[in-house]
């Protein structure tokens, strides 16, 4: 991650963006609105000058194209892996299943990915914007989205972003994709939180997990509340866990209108908002982050000690030998981020 924060030249209260390189993880429970913020925080940094890569790693919503205003749903990634069985040997640059000879998949093995490497029919875009998907489950008994959390996290993990290219990730709801340790590959995590208590908790066990992961929480944006009141309640509860308020969006009409029809959100609606919002996170990740940093890789080190106390001398389980083999590439990304600048 790197980000320099320069004062806008059309209003000396606002953040501009400048020579940013950052990966935006929005997590919240389902129905919260994660893709509605995600989808305005695109438009958001595209209007101050930013490259934009939208990743969909949400396996069930299908509607985010039409969000950001593109005119086709790009085919997935996962495809490109030759589909679920094979989506580790592909990541490996192993021939697929099946197969004799390698499949026409390598850009997906290299340590180092660019949105431009990957085929046309993998990317939607519009000028400065560009939308991504992993996967989606489209059968039934088509089996569980762990192969899904599999080329996410890898994906994000090597995607390179340009000098001031922006990553935001639209994720699945709930917070299985921490156990999958997506988050590792992440610079800085939001929770989309909306006037339920369900909804309020989950945002606090998003702050622990991101924690954990060695990326950096950085708050919660209240999502559809109605009233003044609704919101302040909201707020007290989310300070009442630690939790920093990013901003607050309102309940928009216009919004559920364009879902209805099909339509990019439309102009004009909440841009204060959600300007605020992208103004409130800028001075949140130039703060030093050594202090967390070192936490999560305190609790890795001692994650990992303690399962390797665990195992036994002999016929180890190929479960507990993945899990040690996953934590310990957790502690290697979080020393290197601790390093960067």
């Amino acid at each position: 991650m790197q980000l320099t924060a320069v004062r806008g030249s059309c209003n000396t209260n606002r953040y501009a963006w400048k020579g940013l390189t950052l990966k935006i993880s929005i997590c919240g429970k389902g129905g919260s609105g994660k893709s509605t913020i995600a989808a305005a925080l695109a438009n958001e940094f595209l209007r101050r000058g930013s490259e934009v890569t939208v990743v969909d790693t949400d396996e069930s919503n299908s509607g985010l194209y039409r969000m950001l205003g593109l005119d086709r749903r790009p085919s997935p990634l996962m495809e490109l892996a030759g589909g679920r069985k094979n989506v580790r040997q592909t990541l490996r640059g192993a021939p697929a299943e099946g197969t004799q000879e390698k499949q026409e998949t390598t850009v997906l093995a290299q340590d180092r990915i660019r949105a431009d490497d990957l085929p046309e029919k993998y990317v939607s875009s519009r000028k400065g914007l560009r939308l991504i998907v992993i996967g989606k489950i489209n059968q039934a008994l088509e089996g569980c989205a762990c192969p899904i959390g599999v080329l996410s996290k890898e994906f994000l993990k090597r995607i390179t972003l340009a000098e001031g290219e922006v990553a935001i990730v639209d994720m699945e709801a709930g917070i299985e994709h921490f156990g999958r340790g997506i988050e590792t590959s992440i610079d800085c995590v939001i929770a989309v939180v909306e006037s339920s208590l369900e909804s309020i908790d989950l945002a606090e066990k998003v702050k622990s997990l991101a924690s954990a992961s060695g990326a950096l929480f950085a708050g919660a944006v209240i999502n559809k509340t109605d009233s003044r009141t609704m919101a302040g309640k909201v707020e007290m509860a989310l300070k009442e866990r630690g939790i920093d308020l990013l901003g607050i969006m309102g309940f928009h009409p216009e919004f559920l209108d364009a879902a209805l029809e099909g339509q990019p959100l439309p102009p004009g609606v909440a841009e204060d908002e959600i300007r605020n919002i992208a103004d409130a996170i800028l001075p949140i990740l130039a703060r030093p982050r050594g202090h967390t940093e070192r936490e999560s890789t305190q609790k890795l080190e001692e994650r990992i000690a303690d399962l390797k106390a665990r195992m036994p001398a002999h016929s180890v389980r190929p479960s507990m030998v993945q899990e040690l083999e996953e934590l310990e590439e957790k502690l290697r990304t979080a020393r290197e981020k601790s390093k960067s600048p």
